[in-house]
């Protein structure tokens, strides 16, 4: 089905008729739709009944991003909810600004009000400004539908001409969404900063004029581009990098953090130099994909009194299981060379039928060795094709009973 896309249709849907047919819609079938459709569409118009069921199928998905609950009542655009923010991170970054004492904040490029909703939650007043009239139809409908009208005022403006010396706070989410020509006029993610809209440049500048500032970055942003003004916040969820955030106005400048969610575990850069590498001890730690990002392997080395395996990969071992949020420890039972021979020998002999194959610094896939392996039996194990000390190794083990991410 058509989804929502443009502000007739959206309207149409606010309507005492559309909310009737969204109710109707709200437990339907999916596999189903097509028999559903015919059936709605002997009493409502064609066009409105194709645009409700566009707007079922964004809320179903959007569940995983803003809870079941809310999601059931919100509205959506396809674009806006790829790029929203999942309700967990907003609301820690909600909760950053509130702890920094902002009561007012300007949210440029507000999108659907993934952010504005967490900071209205949190008490802070907010302004959502986005340039396209669709989205801040959605926006101030959500706000509506959660009952936080009051905090949230939505302007349909250029975000380039708003004026941001009323405001505490800026928080600003560019678009990293666009049009791809070498992919035949498709849209999809920019990973070009510059390419935003608008550009981190001039997020940059305009965060910068106000006494705090956060700008929703992608988690693949070189560390060079950050400005030395900025503090860099890459941040996760249930062990998913999410999103990363330039901060300003906090007195951390310069500083790289890994926030893990929930939680939330912050984990702030002391500037350590590369840890050392040697020999795989009793235990592997593969750290969060937030202290990866933030390039945070040797804090978290050094928190475990550990090592790399290999000066290019980041797996921290150590002999000792310690306690630790920041990464998930697996207890090492068998450190080969790369033989695919002597892994199908090893894990036959064991029994293992439920194989868990993780892959850094390899080019092997691991449905490839799943096929060639082809595990039979009751137990379980956990391979890591990787690096030992530049060499191509495998490293067998199982998760830590006593994991140090619990």
């Amino acid at each position: 089905m058509e989804q929502v896309d443009d502000l007739d249709a959206f309207a149409a849907l606010l309507t005492d008729e559309g909310r009737t047919l969204l109710d109707v819609l709200r437990d339907y079938d999916p596999a189903q739709e097509l028999a559903t459709a015919t059936r709605l569409r002997r009493d409502h118009p064609a066009e409105l009944v194709s645009a409700a069921l566009g707007q079922a199928g964004l809320r179903r998905r959007a569940a995983a991003k803003f809870g079941a609950a809310d999601a059931a009542v919100m509205f959506f655009t396809p674009d806006g909810l790829e790029q929203a923010t999942r309700t967990s991170v907003a609301a820690h970054r909600a909760d950053r600004f509130a702890a920094l004492g902002v009561r007012r904040v300007a949210d440029l490029c507000c999108g659907v009000g993934g952010d504005a909703i967490a900071l209205a939650r949190a008490g802070i007043e907010v302004v959502a400004v986005d340039r396209s009239p669709l989205t801040c139809a959605v926006t101030r409908a959500n706000a509506e539908a959660l009952g936080l009208a009051d905090l949230v005022e939505v302007r349909c403006a250029d975000v380039t001409e708003i004026e941001l010396g009323a405001y505490d706070a800026v928080f600003a989410d560019p678009a990293r969404r666009g049009v791809h020509r070498e992919r035949g006029g498709r849209t999809g993610r920019i990973f070009n900063p510059e390419a935003y809209s608008p550009p981190l440049s001039w997020a940059v500048e305009a965060a910068r004029k106000a006494p705090f500032a956060a700008l929703k970055i992608a988690p693949g942003v070189p560390h060079e581009a950050v400005p030395k003004d900025a503090e860099a916040e890459w941040i996760s969820d249930s062990g998913d990098v999410k999103e990363a955030v330039l901060w300003f106005g906090t007195g951390t400048a310069g500083t790289c953090r890994a926030t893990l969610l929930p939680g939330p575990h912050d984990l702030v850069g002391a500037g350590l130099p590369d840890p050392a590498a040697g020999p795989v001890g009793r235990y592997l730690y593969e750290p969060d994909g937030a202290v990866i990002r933030a390039h945070l392997v040797a804090d978290v080395a050094e928190r475990l009194d550990g090592r790399l395996i290999d000066p290019t990969i980041a797996y921290v071992t150590a002999d000792e299981l310690r306690p630790i949020p920041y990464a998930t420890a697996y207890e090492i039972t068998d450190a080969l060379p790369f033989n695919v021979k002597k892994l199908k020998a090893l894990l036959r002999e064991r029994e293992v039928g439920t194989l868990t194959v993780k892959k850094r610094g390899s080019a092997v896939e691991p449905e490839e060795l799943r096929r060639k392996i082809k595990p039979r039996g009751p137990n379980a194990a956990t391979v890591f094709l990787t690096r030992v000390g530049g060499a191509p190794a495998m490293l067998v083990g199982r998760p830590s009973a006593a994991d140090g991410r619990l």
